[in-house]
């Protein structure tokens, strides 16, 4: 619980004196402390920087700029990072600055003022004690050197240590190289030499242009330490005619013939640095792009050329140069022959056209007019051939369909052959089906033939028995009658028909019946009747 101090009531004036001075002493303790705190305290918030500044020591020789150790006087090389440090205010004092800012797209060059002074001929300071141009360049970030930037509205203080310049990135398009010169180093073994060769090592590197350029992306460089100049290595047209050039020859037989024509060229990229190095002008070095579009068409196309037309074009009269075929072999003489001797200059003809060839005026019309009929006459003869071709094609197409009906007609022929040959296969299987039923039938009518065979062999046998039995027994009936059948015959005559007769009318003078009985009469002789057999 806090009580107020003026609600403390002591109980004599000797207790009020002492608290008085205790509170006081304490306050005094207090505000001490808060008031060292805050004088030793040195706080860095992000993005800062804090500056030493040694305020006893030694004294500086008057060559030094900066403190080398915290034994002396002056600014020291080294600065605070981000954070809380405690240091006496009495020994040192400090001041606390955003750090050094690099933009995007920019890079740092920093330019070291204090150390030793550089060699005679160098102009970096590659050494961390010596004065002038550090080597390398810094990005964009954020970085805590004891800096001034120029060229920017922050004033110049005594107590900076470096000044930081800030250039553009080296940006290289596509369809372009970068040629490399080192602008510091050793020098070249032969001054004479156009490049020279990139090491490994950037310390061995002499200075001159490298042999190598550098394809297509950004550069962040030391404008100092090496300098890149962009060579357009895409394609590009170029007309013999451009800028009021006249391309003209004085033919075979002495007339004067002009042409124009169309050149594409590029510069090849493996060649980049070496065609800078020949054609490059004095006037394209104060930039990083060396437009040496000029240089190229004036020193080597152009002379090429007209050292081709006027060399080989004396070689043709002026006649032959209004025919078509003169006219096309010249054409491909003047690109395999200017292709040829660009190629060992760095530069890649890809094509070279002749647009106009000019003949003279006064064999041009008789020739053009000599030419047209032959033109016409050609015509012509490719009319008749394409009459002869059209005719051609129509018996062709007439053969075709010739040919088409045939197959037609074969495949017809093929069709009923076929469906025959099938429906055959059929007939012939149908054929061999009843053939095989009829075997079987056959086997089977042989087999019940052999059957009736054997049924009407055994009926034979049993009639042929039964009759030999009743012929037996016939025999024995006549037998008995004294070996006489035909009085045997007229027993059993008469014994089947007495049965049948009771009474007769008959006339006994011509009645058939009674030729019966009279026969019986005329035989009444005979012996009795027999017993009957049976």
């Amino acid at each position: 619980m806090n009580i107020p101090i003026a609600t403390i009531v002591p109980r004599n004036r000797k207790a009020q004196t002492w608290l008085t001075v205790t509170v006081i002493t304490l306050t005094l303790l207090v505000a001490a402390g808060v008031l060292g705190y805050q004088t030793f305290l040195i706080d860095v918030p992000s993005g800062h920087m804090a500056i030493l500044v040694k305020k006893t020591g030694k004294n500086l020789p008057t060559e030094q700029e900066i403190s080398h150790s915290v034994d002396q006087k002056g600014i020291q090389p080294e600065v605070l990072g981000e954070g809380r440090r405690f240091y006496n205010p009495w020994n040192w004092d400090w001041k606390v600055v955003p750090q050094i800012r690099v933009p995007e797209g920019k890079v740092g060059v920093r330019i070291r003022l204090y150390g030793d002074n550089l060699p005679a001929g160098e102009i970096l300071a590659s050494e961390p004690n010596q004065k002038g141009i550090v080597p390398g360049v810094l990005k964009p970030a954020l970085y805590p050197y004891n800096a001034w930037i120029r060229g920017t509205e922050k004033p110049y203080e005594p107590y900076y240590t470096e000044v930081i310049e800030l250039y553009d990135t080296i940006t290289v398009p596509a369809g372009y190289r970068g040629v490399v010169t080192k602008l510091t180093g050793k020098l070249p073994e032969n001054p004479n030499q156009l490049l020279v060769e990139k090491t490994e090592k950037e310390a061995d590197q002499p200075r001159g242009v490298l042999d190598v350029s550098e394809p297509a992306g950004v550069y962040y460089l030391n404008p100092y330490e090496k300098r890149i100049q962009l060579i357009d290595c895409r394609s590009q047209r170029y007309t013999l005619s451009q800028g009021g050039n006249q391309m003209g020859f004085p033919s075979k037989d002495g007339f004067w013939v002009t042409l124009d024509g169309i050149v594409e060229f590029r510069v090849k990229p493996e060649k980049a640095a070496e065609v800078f190095v020949k054609y490059n002008s004095s006037t394209n070095d104060d930039s990083n792009l060396a437009n040496i579009r000029e240089e190229i068409t004036e020193k080597i196309i152009l002379p090429n050329a007209r050292s081709f037309c006027r060399l080989r074009g004396s070689d043709y009269s002026g006649r032959e140069f209004i025919l078509g075929d003169t006219r096309i072999q010249f054409q491909k003489e003047f690109h395999a022959e200017l292709k040829a001797r660009c190629e060992s200059e760095g530069i890649d003809i890809i094509e070279a056209v002749i647009t106009k060839i000019a003949p003279p005026v006064k064999i041009a019309n008789p020739v053009q007019r000599r030419q047209q009929a032959n033109q016409e006459e050609k015509q012509y003869i490719r009319q008749i051939e394409q009459q002869k071709a059209e005719q051609q094609l129509a018996i062709e197409k007439e053969l075709v369909v010739q040919r088409q009906e045939k197959i037609k007609a074969q495949q017809e022929v093929i069709q009923v052959v076929t469906k025959a040959e099938e429906n055959q296969q059929v007939k012939l299987i149908e054929a061999n089906q009843k053939l095989a039923v009829a075997k079987v039938d056959l086997a089977a009518a042989q087999d019940q033939a052999i059957a009736i065979t054997r049924r009407g062999e055994a009926t034979a046998e049993v009639i042929e028995l039964d009759n030999q039995a009743e012929a037996a027994g016939w025999k024995r009936a006549v037998e008995a009658f004294g070996g006489d059948g035909n009085q045997y015959a007229r027993w059993v005559l008469l014994q089947k028909m007495a049965p049948a007769y009771r009474r007769l009318m008959v006339s006994t003078s011509d009645s058939p019946l009674m030729d019966i009985f009279r026969e019986f009469s005329a035989s009444s002789k005979e012996p009795a009747q027999p017993q009957d057999p049976k």
